[in-house]
């Protein structure tokens, strides 16, 4: 599991760079696959069901969020 937890923050952190790069009119993942646009769309998907993973097992994962003896922020 903790390939996939690793796999996801990855991408997780592509899709939050690109969304950064895109407040400036620049798609960084249109402009690598832009030739091809399945390619673009499959990443697109891995990036969403990244977030989708993440938001369901990230407390497990989590070092802060999954030990009862966490302080509060």
């Amino acid at each position: 599991m903790k390939g996939l937890h690793m796999i996801a923050f990855i991408l997780l952190v592509i899709g939050g760079l690109n969304w950064g790069l895109f407040a400036f009119d620049f798609n960084l993942v249109s402009y690598i696959f832009g030739s091809v646009a399945w390619l673009e769309q499959l990443v697109y998907i891995l990036v969403s069901l990244s977030a989708l993973l993440e938001i369901f097992t990230h407390k497990a994962n989590c070092k802060h969020c999954g030990s009862k003896s966490a302080g509060t922020m």
